[in-house]
């Protein structure tokens, strides 16, 4: 049995730049096909445009407000939203100026940074 606390999870920024607090994935248990992890997005601010080449991810925004841009289509989030993002899809987040964006972020297979492209 594989069960992680958040408190236990050290933050870090992703290539995006976006923080995140990894709850399980290759490094904190035998993972093998998905991700999960807490990001955050800070108010006024945007993860840089990127996509991945085998990743599909899912977002589930718990706090604030912002604006998901995929492949050019742009849709207003808030809590309770589930986002999906397919492989190779262009994408950014941003959050209003008024909140920070906190969400849960799955990922099949596990988030890689090596898997994050960039324009």
């Amino acid at each position: 049995m594989h069960i992680r606390a958040l408190t236990d999870a050290e933050p870090f920024t992703t290539a995006d730049g976006s923080t995140i607090r990894s709850l399980l994935d290759r490094t904190t248990a035998p993972v093998v096909q998905q991700s999960l992890a807490e990001a955050t997005i800070s108010a006024g601010t945007a993860t840089t445009r990127h996509y991945h080449r085998v990743a599909e991810e899912i977002y589930y925004l718990l706090e604030g407000r912002g604006e998901m841009d995929i492949d050019g289509q742009r849709a207003r989030v808030s809590p309770g939203d589930a986002i999906l993002i397919p492989p190779r899809a262009w994408h950014q987040l941003t959050a209003d100026g008024d909140a920070t964006i906190r969400m849960l972020c799955c990922c099949s297979p596990p988030y890689a940074h090596e898997d994050t492209y960039f324009a």
